[in-house]
């Protein structure tokens, strides 16, 4: 608010100096329509700032001048001496009540109401009231066009530019030492005024976010919806040029977001919803990119409808709809045309909107990305460049080209020799193990189609979804340079953030470090506090899982394609409801399955499992590493958890079976259930049948209960048993083959048991 204010009085100094000489026109001639329009604009704009900055006594002087200016103006009024020295006698008492609000003095009220009063058309001249001696403050600020900002910004590129090629040129001969001292109060004063230059064309981008609370609250409004607005990063700098070139795009995804995204109280109700949505917008900075997030918590984008939608446009073919992943099915929401609504509405749904914003934020060079939760809402990232920014980089070579990379990227550099590094290859993957430390390995050169991968020269990349090394051929040099966006078609790769003409005077690329792990298919599981992120390069052929150790002290694995992530959860969000373990995160309920009890521990990892509809979390010990699964397999036998078996470095380790999970083979039965196992001569209920019954969570006695039947009796051969003690039998033999009952079942015939056992309890 004290940025406004400040641009208020600036701007209200600004015009009653451009004013004065209007206003004494105008006194010589009050009917001049031309004078009388610029003083009414003035007083209105006043008028409406006032209402915004709670400013009441501006308000109610402007609000008076203005009545009588638009009466003047509609012939009502004739402008006469006594109106004109009334009206001039109020935008003087404005002058000085913007004097007294910016030195912070007070200002007696008491002839404010007399001006308003001399007003009137039967008012009397009244004595005119001498203005109070105010001392106005001196301005530390000055009002810039940003033309000349541009100019600006220009000529300290070019200066650093001729700093860069001046200091290359006396590192390659033998120089006074006096000139290098005046070479580097040169550098000073240049790094100097290059931070300051650059800071005048930045901009809070509160600028941007300003006006979204009154859209958010009309467009809410006139869908009958309920829309709560959170607004965070508001104090980012953003380029002036960047936010004004922001302001559509933003629009349209926000009218979006409570038109198609966020449902109406009745049917957020009905979805076990808040009758409020949520509607999130931030920003940050990451690197030499500002991201802006738009999250809401509505029905998200339903992306069947979506392709059937496409499908019957004919936009896409049926064969280029079996080849897409999830990701750019959830894409065709940016094709020209197409609309994820049914129904035209003045806000949406006419297929026009989200390709324009996709258009308009590319040709500045920014990325657009959507993460979709169906029934949960709909995320969407933008990543904007700093449209003109002088940055530390380090230029690197591949082959005969060079490029640069920021250097706040760039954790170290180092040669690929001794036993510090070490390259594996796992399948047609490379992952680079640095003093102990695996990290997924890129190779710039094959990623461009510029090299065979034989760089010698790895740089650790740091970004925000986690570390990687990048294989180069070689170092050349370090410089600020100046980083512009690169031509639309460059950006739109996802590979370069950027062109700069560095001293050499040859164009040169900026590299886009989370760019690179992106087209390069990484993929980082978020490990758990204090562990390094693992990663994992995809795709890559063979299956990728991830080796864990699990809560009952074995080793197994699961697929990562069938992980979404991991990560510690506080043991208070899990409780047993409903029969069932669940995990209360992030406002929702996820089914928890785990081998063993979890025990009084404070945090537990889970693995977070998603088939891109369902999602359910696993209980772990902790994760090993990243392995890649034979191809061998011995199957397991009988139904569960387990799929099989497979030899991991010598080691037999069991392979979950992640379809079994998500079929909810794993979930226990209520813990009420009761079996009652009927003792025999060998003790094999006891010892073989009741640790499976219990590990299903059924509670299971070898004793007839005494407070009721048992839910389900098992009974070996033809043991009698009486009717009152169970309400289901199920009669087991030790026979494989049918001796003379079909009605038993071989005891160690798992899917007959299971299912025998899931009817009799089914039937309860």
């Amino acid at each position: 608010m004290d940025d406004l204010l400040q641009e208020f009085i600036a701007e209200t100094r600004e015009t009653l100096e451009a004013l004065s000489g209007e206003i004494v026109a105008w006194e010589a001639a009050p009917t001049d329509r031309a004078r009388l329009d610029a003083i009414f604009r003035f007083v209105h704009t006043v008028k409406g700032s006032c209402g915004f900055l709670d400013l009441p006594r501006l308000a109610r002087l402007s609000h008076a001048a203005e009545d009588v200016l638009a009466a003047v103006r509609d012939g009502k009024r004739v402008p006469d001496t006594l109106l004109v020295d009334a009206v001039l006698a109020i935008v003087d008492r404005i002058g000085e009540l913007v004097e007294a609000i910016d030195s912070g003095a007070a200002l007696d009220d008491s002839s404010e109401e007399l001006l308003i009063a001399a007003l009137a058309e039967d008012a009397r001249p009244v004595a005119q009231v001498q203005p109070a001696a105010m001392v106005r403050a001196n301005s530390r600020s000055v009002r810039l066009n940003v033309d000349l900002l541009d100019r600006m910004m220009s000529g300290m590129s070019e200066m650093v530019l001729a700093r860069n090629e001046l200091a290359r040129r006396l590192r390659d001969e033998q120089v006074d030492p006096l000139v290098e001292a005046a070479l580097e109060r040169l550098s000073l004063t240049v790094s100097d005024m290059r931070d300051t230059v650059t800071r005048t064309r930045m901009q809070r981008i509160d600028a941007l976010f300003s006006a979204l609370p009154r859209m958010v609250r009309d467009t809410a409004g006139e869908l009958g919806k309920l829309v709560a607005l959170s607004i965070g990063g508001a104090d980012v700098e953003l380029d002036r040029e960047m936010i004004e070139l922001m302001r559509d795009p933003l629009v349209h995804i926000i009218r979006n977001a409570v038109d198609h995204g966020i449902e109406t109280p009745a049917e957020r109700r009905a979805a076990g919803k808040p009758e409020n949505g949520r509607l999130i917008v931030s920003a940050r900075q990451s690197g030499n990119q500002i991201l802006i997030e738009i999250a809401d918590d509505g029905r998200g984008i339903d992306v069947d409808r979506l392709t059937a939608k496409a499908r019957a446009q004919g936009l896409v073919t049926d064969a280029a709809l079996a080849g897409m992943d999830s990701a750019a099915r959830l894409d065709l929401v940016f094709h020209a045309g197409l609309s994820s609504r049914d129904t035209v509405t003045a806000i949406s749904g006419r297929g026009v909107g989200m390709d324009v914003v996709r258009s308009n934020i590319e040709h500045i060079g920014g990325r657009i990305q959507l993460a979709s939760r169906p029934g949960q809402g709909l995320t969407i990232v933008i990543a904007v460049p700093l449209t003109l920014s002088i940055m530390s980089t380090i230029v690197v070579g591949v082959g005969d080209q060079r490029f640069a990379i920021a250097r706040q990227s760039v954790d170290e550099i180092l040669r690929v020799r001794g036993d510090a590094v070490r390259i594996d290859t796992i399948g047609d993957a490379e992952v680079a193990t640095v003093r102990g430390r695996r990290l997924p390995l890129v190779s710039l050169g094959r990623l461009l189609g510029i090299g065979d991968g034989g760089e010698t020269t790895l740089a650790i990349v740091s970004t925000r979804d986690g570390d990687y090394a990048l294989a180069i051929d070689h170092v050349i040099d370090t410089e600020e340079l100046v980083v512009k966006p690169a031509a639309p078609a460059v950006m739109a790769t996802g590979v370069y953030a950027g062109h700069t003409l560095p001293d050499s005077g040859l164009p040169m690329l900026l590299l886009d470090a989370s760019g690179i792990a992106v087209v390069a298919g990484l993929r980082f599981l978020r490990g758990l506090a204090g562990e390094e992120d693992a990663a994992v390069a995809a795709p890559a052929p063979g299956v990728l899982a991830l080796m864990f150790e699990d809560l009952d002290g074995q080793r197994r694995v699961l697929p990562i394609a069938a992980i979404d992530r991991v990560e510690p959860v506080s043991a208070d969000a899990i409780r047993r409801t409903g029969g069932q373990l669940r995990l209360a995160i992030g406002g929702s309920l996820v089914p928890l399955y785990s081998a063993a009890p979890i025990g009084d521990r404070r945090d537990v990892p889970v693995l977070r499992l998603t088939d891109g509809v369902t999602e359910i979390a696993y209980a772990i010990h902790e994760p090993v590493e990243i392995v890649q699964l034979p191809t061998e397999i011995a199957p397991a036998r009988g139904t569960g958890p387990v799929a099989g078996v497979v030899i991991i470095d010598g080691e037999q380790v069991e392979l979950l079976d992640a379809h079994a999970l998500f079929a909810g083979e794993l979930r226990p039965s209520a813990s009420d259930r009761l079996c009652w196992l009927q003792p025999d001569a060998g003790g094999w209920m006891e010892t073989f049948l009741r640790p499976m019954l219990e590990a299903l969570g059924y509670r299971c006695v070898m004793q007839p209960p005494p407070d009721g039947p048992a839910d389900v009796a098992f009974v070996m051969n033809d043991a009698a048993i009486a009717p009152a003690d169970a309400r289901n039998v199920v009669r087991l033999r030790q026979e494989r083959h049918d001796v003379g009952d079909p009605a038993s079942i071989y005891r160690y015939d798992r899917p007959a048991l299971l299912d025998a056992l899931a009817h009799a309890v089914g039937g309860r």
